[in-house]
């Protein structure tokens, strides 16, 4: 696919395609904190718990980095 193997493509997708997506994520966590009227604590809550999932596919890329996996 346009001079691309497969891995790469695949590896441009989990990293830069799933990292925009997690973005988008956190945005609608803060709108949803926003239009709910939460409040400090509460918007800390949403984005703890709603955002705690995106911390592990983070957490992998930066062990792979550091052990060179």
């Amino acid at each position: 696919m346009f001079g691309f193997t497969e891995e790469e493509v695949a590896r441009f997708g989990m990293t830069f395609g799933l990292s925009a997506f997690m973005l988008y994520m956190l945005f609608i966590i803060g709108e949803l904190a926003y239009r709910s009227k939460a409040g400090k604590l509460g918007t800390f809550v949403l984005f703890f718990v709603l955002a705690f999932g995106m911390l592990g596919f983070v957490a992998k890329h930066i062990i792979e980095k550091l052990w060179g996996i």
